[in-house]
């Protein structure tokens, strides 16, 4: 899908995740809720994951996004470091 096509919802997620996670090399949001803005997935891959645990990447992510979860019925969160 093109960024043209991005939701609302997405392209605010999107902006929000470059904001906290600057050195992130990939960040995409998917809203899966057929646009309506209640569930979202997110991949994110950033040098800020390496060494953490997949759990504590998540709380990252949830951190970030703790205003607009507010919002949401569900998230999915799919995290990694860039490969070395």
């Amino acid at each position: 899908r093109g960024f043209a096509s991005q939701t609302e919802g997405e392209s605010r997620l999107v902006r929000v995740l470059r904001e906290k996670f600057p050195r992130a090399s990939a960040i995409k949001v998917v809203d899966i809720s057929g646009g309506c803005g209640a569930m979202y997935e997110i991949h994110i891959e950033s040098e800020e994951f390496r060494e953490k645990r997949m759990v504590q990447q998540h709380q990252m992510v949830n951190q970030a996004l703790s205003e607009e979860i507010k919002h949401m019925h569900g998230l999915r969160i799919f995290t990694s470091a860039p490969k070395p």
